[in-house]
C-alpha cells in the first residue's frame, strides 16, 4: 500500500484555498520555505505539477484542478471522522467493578475513593457490597474484577493477598456491667443475651470455628445477617454482640462501647481476591493498588 502524504495534501489544499503561499503558510503556522518544501515533496511523489507559480499569481495546473475537489472531500471526511472519534472518546467512561465486605465498604472506602477520584475523574466505580462468600462468587463469575473480602480457605482458581487484620470485639451499651473492662472472656459472656451474626457470612464462620464446642454454650437469643443490624439491636436494648472492630467503627452509635474479647481471641484477615491468570484492567489495577496502599499505611 502506497504511503499517503497527508502533510503535502494539506499544504496543497491550503495554497489552493487561500490563493497564495503567504496566507497559506500563516494558516498552517509554517514558514513559506517549509510550505514550499511540503508541496514540492507531494508533486515529486505524484510526478506532476499541481501549482503554477509566477511572480504575480498562483494558479492550479490541470492536475491540480482535478485533485482539488477529491482531496478536499477526503480531508473533510477524515476531519469529520476524527471529530466523531474525539467526541466518543470524551463520552466514553471507564468502569471498574469490585466486591467489598460491608464493614470495609462503609468505614474505609469513602476515603479511598475520594483520593482515587482525584486521579481518575472519569471512572465509574461500581461497588458490590456483599458477604465474604458471595464476593468470592462474584469474582469467580467475572461480575467483579477483584474483591475485598475475608480470607478463609484457599481456592485453586483464585489468588488472595492479605492487606489487613482486625480483632473481634464485644459491643455493649456504655452503662453495661462489662463496658469498663479492659477485656472480657467468652466465659463471662455466657450469661448475656447474645446477638449473633448468622447465615453464611465470613464472620459467622470465624466465630463458630474459633469457639468450637463452646459456641453452643452461649446464650444466642437473636440472629442478624449484618453487623450494622446487630449494632442497632444492641442500641435497642436487645442484648450484646461480638463483631469485627471495623464493623463497630463503621456504624458507631453514641452510647455503645467496644471491648476486646479474649480466651479465645478471634480475628479476621482482609484480603484482595482476584482470578488466577486474569490481568486486571488498568483502572481496576490502579484502584486495587490504592486500596492496598491505604491499608498498608493504617
Amino acid at each position: 500500500m502506497e504511503r499517503i502524504d497527508f502533510l503535502g495534501i494539506q499544504a496543497f489544499l491550503s495554497i489552493a484555498n487561500w490563493g497564495g503561499f503567504n496566507r497559506a503558510a500563516a494558516s498552517l503556522n509554517l514558514s513559506q520555505a517549509a510550505l514550499s518544501h511540503r508541496l514540492k515533496k507531494l508533486e515529486d511523489e505524484l510526478g506532476v505539477k499541481l501549482i503554477a507559480r509566477t511572480t504575480r499569481q498562483v494558479s492550479l495546473t490541470p492536475a491540480g484542478v482535478e485533485l482539488l475537489p477529491k482531496a478536499q472531500r477526503i480531508v473533510d471526511e477524515l476531519s469529520q471522522l476524527f471529530d466523531t472519534l474525539r467526541q466518543e472518546g470524551r463520552e466514553k467512561q471507564d468502569v471498574v467493578r469490585f466486591g467489598c465486605v460491608p464493614t470495609i465498604a462503609a468505614c474505609h472506602l469513602p476515603a479511598i475513593l475520594r483520593a482515587f477520584g482525584k486521579t481518575h475523574p472519569n471512572v465509574l466505580v461500581r461497588i458490590i457490597d456483599d458477604s465474604a462468600t458471595a464476593i468470592i462468587d462474584h469474582v469467580r463469575a467475572g461480575d467483579a474484577e477483584f474483591g475485598i473480602t475475608i480470607m478463609s480457605a484457599q481456592h485453586y482458581d483464585l489468588d488472595i493477598a492479605p492487606i489487613h487484620q482486625e480483632a473481634f470485639v464485644l459491643v455493649c451499651p456504655a452503662n453495661h456491667r462489662l463496658a469498663g473492662a479492659k477485656a472480657v472472656t467468652w466465659s463471662e459472656l455466657q450469661s448475656e443475651a447474645m446477638i449473633k451474626i448468622g447465615g453464611q457470612t465470613g464472620n459467622h464462620l470465624i466465630i463458630t470455628t474459633g469457639l468450637g464446642r463452646r459456641y453452643t454454650d452461649m446464650n444466642w437469643v437473636y440472629e442478624a445477617h449484618r453487623g450494622t443490624t446487630a449494632i442497632g439491636m444492641v442500641l435497642g436494648g436487645l442484648g450484646v454482640t461480638v463483631i469485627p472492630r471495623l464493623a463497630f467503627q463503621s456504624a458507631h452509635q453514641s452510647g455503645l462501647v467496644a471491648v476486646p474479647v479474649r480466651a479465645p481471641s478471634l480475628s479476621r484477615t482482609i484480603g484482595v481476591v482476584t482470578r488466577c491468570g486474569v490481568t486486571l484492567s488498568p483502572v481496576a489495577d490502579s484502584l486495587s493498588r490504592a486500596i492496598r496502599d491505604y491499608f498498608a499505611a493504617i
